[in-house]
């Protein structure tokens, strides 16, 4: 499974926090209920890219990384590039496995 262009914005209440940590709280939250939706989990992520306008944004994510993926971290890259939305601080795309 593929997914992309995953941002912290709550897509329920159309919101986005102001800070890089609660938007990959948020975001890691929406690819876990899209991969609960497949029948797969964030335990089952084998490749993820991180997108960041600001690297400096990056440290304030790994508390939360750390946690999501302790037990078996995937493969991973970080990219310093513009988002299509100024209050984007952080985007997230995986590869998961899903069990057949």
């Amino acid at each position: 499974m593929f997914l992309a262009g995953t941002t912290g914005f709550d897509y329920r209440n159309m919101t986005i926090a102001p800070d890089a940590a609660a938007q990959c709280t948020q975001a890691l939250k929406n690819i876990s209920e899209a991969l609960c939706e497949a029948g797969s989990s964030l335990a089952d992520i084998v490749r993820i890219r991180y997108i960041l306008p600001d690297s400096d944004d990056f440290e304030p994510c790994w508390p939360t990384l750390r946690n999501a993926f302790a037990d078996k971290p995937p493969a991973a890259t970080m990219i310093i590039a513009g988002l299509y939305d100024p209050r984007m601080k952080i985007e997230i795309e995986v590869t998961a496995k899903i069990s057949a």
